[in-house]
C-alpha cells in the first residue's frame, strides 16, 4: 500500500530498528517504546487488520512469535512478563491500519502499561451466555 507507514518499513523506505526478517514477516522495535523492547510482528503483506487474515497469513505470522517471545526473554532475563496485543479497528485503538502485533516485555507492576478487564459475569444469565455462543458457534466454519 502506497501511503502505508509499515509498508514503508518493510521495504526499507523508512528506517526501523529490525528484530527479525524472513519472507513473511517483519519485526522491529516499536518508537514508542512502552516499555523496553516493545516489538511489533507484521505480516510483509499489507493488510488492514486480524479480519482480513486468512489461514495461511495467520500461521505465517503467530508461527513467528515465539521465537520473538523468546529472543525477548533471553536478551532481557530481567523480565518478568510479556503481553501480546493484537488492536484490530479504531475503537480497539489500532492506530496504524496495517495489521501488527505487540510484544511488550514486562518488568514490574510499575511500567507504564495496563490492561483492565471489568467483570461484567453477573450481568448475563447462563441462558443469554448460551445465545451469545450459539451465535457465534453458528459463524465459525
Amino acid at each position: 500500500m502506497e501511503d502505508c507507514i509499515f509498508c514503508k518499513i518493510i521495504n526499507q523506505e523508512i528506517p526501523s530498528y529490525k528484530i527479525y526478517e524472513d519472507e513473511k514477516v517483519y519485526a522491529f522495535l516499536d518508537i514508542s517504546q512502552t516499555t523496553k523492547g516493545h516489538t511489533l510482528v507484521v505480516p510483509k503483506k499489507h493488510v488492514t487488520d486480524i479480519f482480513e487474515y486468512d489461514e495461511a497469513l495467520a500461521a505465517d505470522v503467530f508461527t513467528r512469535i515465539p521465537k520473538i517471545a523468546r529472543a525477548l526473554e533471553k536478551a532481557f532475563p530481567e523480565m518478568n512478563g510479556l503481553n501480546i496485543l493484537n488492536n484490530n479497528k479504531e475503537l480497539a485503538y489500532q492506530s496504524v491500519f496495517h495489521s501488527h502485533v505487540h510484544l511488550v516485555p514486562r518488568y514490574s507492576k510499575k511500567d507504564d502499561f495496563s490492561i483492565h478487564f471489568g467483570n461484567h459475569a453477573e450481568q448475563y444469565t447462563p441462558e443469554e451466555m448460551q445465545t451469545i455462543t450459539d451465535k457465534i458457534k453458528e459463524q465459525v466454519k
